[in-house]
């Protein structure tokens, strides 16, 4: 059951990808320019460069209309790069809300100019 949490802007800067989160104690949500719910979560990953170790992006997760059942999502590239986990994380948390809306726009606009879902893709034989 969910219930109203006041945010805590001791927390963070409610205006970053990772304040918003602390603050309001859940990840920041965008509708893009589909039209479509999107909530964003900070991710990272091994690089395997031992120059940047680390690399940080988002993973955007697209809610259904009506249910609240996630139906795609949509990954940035690397965005940011640090010498430790801990410090790709924090360079992405540091992202302006408005920098997020931009890259999910951006992966709209990538998706949506293929013209066919990721999973057709996969399966086409002749793209091996």
């Amino acid at each position: 059951m969910s219930q109203f949490l006041p945010a805590d802007h001791s927390r963070g800067d409610a205006n970053t990808v990772g304040g918003y989160t602390a603050a309001h104690a859940r990840p920041p949500a965008f509708e893009g320019k589909d039209g479509t719910s999107y909530s964003v979560e900070i991710m990272t990953d091994a690089t395997g460069d031992s120059v940047k170790p680390f690399a940080g992006y988002l993973l955007f997760v697209r809610w259904g209309i009506g249910d609240p059942v996630a139906t795609g999502h949509i990954e940035t590239d690397f965005l940011v790069y640090g010498s430790s986990d801990e410090e790709a994380r924090s360079k992405m948390g540091a992202m302006r809300l408005s920098d997020a809306v931009a890259e999910l726009n951006s992966g709209i606009e990538k998706r949506d100019a293929s013209g066919r879902p990721w999973w057709e893709v996969m399966q086409d034989d002749s793209l091996q």
